[in-house]
């Protein structure tokens, strides 16, 4: 299939990705439900390929990153790459990959999709780096999280009393934001993304976070 330059549209959630660490390119999706499969930000055509690869296969390191929820670090992917992977790593023969990274993109216990980061040549990112990769991801992940819930439409409160649920949702997010250490916002954006992910209003997961039916240290412990 051929490339268009859609690749290049939202250029300024990787350009940071880009100024901070020592690889070529970078590419940004969502993956799998209930955000759906696709690359919201490519570098370059080749960053691009990378996706359109994984997405079309079902394999690659980009899953295997959010199936583990933690980085998968291949500083030479034709000799390290995962066996797993037999036809991927066969496609990348037609490129001039070297190193690839992908890091899982999560907001609280949300799995968002996944950050791939490619450099030409073969190499290994420090302790450092990876700790700079990751906090960059987190960034990515929250603004990410924001766009798709303002592509789509979250359930209404039907029924509710305005006043009451706006009480409701500001009490839950007090306690999300005391639960995870956040900022006000993260917690409300994660309140967004659980209710938009679940088919659920926010009014109703501010009633169960209230009533502690859902806690969120719990979600992200994976209990």
């Amino acid at each position: 299939m051929e490339l268009s330059n859609a690749h290049l549209t939202r250029a300024d959630l990787c350009a940071p990705f880009l100024r901070v660490l020592p690889v070529t390119g970078v590419a940004i999706s969502t993956l799998g439900a209930p955000f759906g499969t696709e690359t919201v930000c490519a570098s370059d055509a080749s960053a691009a390929r990378l996706d359109e690869l994984q997405f079309d296969l079902g394999e690659g390191p980009c899953w295997d990153a959010v199936a583990a929820r933690r980085p998968i670090l291949t500083s030479n992917i034709r000799q390290h790459g995962n066996p797993t992977w037999p036809v991927f790593l066969q496609t990348l023969d037609e490129t001039d990959i070297g190193g690839l990274f992908a890091f899982p993109m999560r907001v609280g216990s949300l799995d968002i999709g996944a950050v791939d980061l490619y450099s030409h040549r073969p190499r290994s990112l420090t302790g450092a780096q990876v700790a700079d990769a990751t906090a960059l991801v987190g960034i990515a992940a929250r603004q990410v999280l924001r766009r798709v819930l303002l592509s789509h439409t979250i359930k209404p409160d039907l029924g509710a009393d305005e006043g009451y649920s706006r009480r409701v949702v500001h009490q839950a997010t007090g306690m999300v934001l005391a639960q995870l250490d956040l900022s006000a916002s993260d917690a409300l954006l994660i309140l967004q993304g659980y209710a938009f992910s679940h088919g659920r209003t926010v009014r109703e997961v501010a009633d169960d976070v209230v009533s502690r039916k859902i806690d969120f240290t719990s979600e992200l412990d994976g209990s």
